[in-house]
């Protein structure tokens, strides 16, 4: 049970700060399909791939201390910033975790928006279909996005770069 919220915490050490739920919901599920042993199960949902298990998870590390949620308020939303606190380095280095090196991967997601995030993960959840079912599944389920061929170009690319990254 710990080593899930390890891993977690590991993504932090790695990562530094995330700014939203939905980006950090998407970078986990991306590095996930992409070989990185994260263990949280995910169903379809609003914004594409959704893990109940990472929100509870989260909100257990920011109660326990590990993980700073800091709130942003904006126009019309709430913006979340998550790093990794003090306490939760220390507990972190208590942990042996196996995982292979995903820094490249993490940093190439970092760079990404959010809404270009939720096209990756949602083009992934739906992997087992050719590419245009992928396309024409991914603007049926997500038809306010609007997504542009050249967003698509884009995201199989960077699918196609996770791979060959170690």
């Amino acid at each position: 049970m710990l080593n899930n919220h390890a891993r977690i915490l590991g993504f932090f050490s790695q990562v530094g700060e995330v700014t939203g739920r939905k980006k950090l919901q998407k970078m986990i599920y991306i590095l996930q399909s992409s070989g990185v042993p994260f263990e949280e199960k995910y169903q379809f949902h609003f914004y594409g791939p959704y893990s109940e298990e990472l929100s509870l998870r989260m909100e257990e590390l920011c109660n326990l201390g590990f993980v700073a949620e800091m709130k942003e308020e904006k126009s019309s939303y709430i913006q979340y910033h998550y790093c990794l606190t003090d306490q939760g380095q220390d507990f972190l280095q208590q942990f042996s975790l196996d995982m292979p090196d995903y820094q490249k991967k993490a940093a190439v997601l970092m760079d990404k928006s959010s809404r270009f995030l939720e096209l990756v993960a949602t083009m992934l959840f739906f992997r087992d279909l050719n590419h245009n079912e992928v396309e024409e599944k991914v603007k049926k389920v997500k038809p306010k996005q609007r997504y542009t061929t050249e967003e698509f170009t884009q995201a199989w690319e960077m699918i196609d770069k996770l791979r060959q990254l170690h």
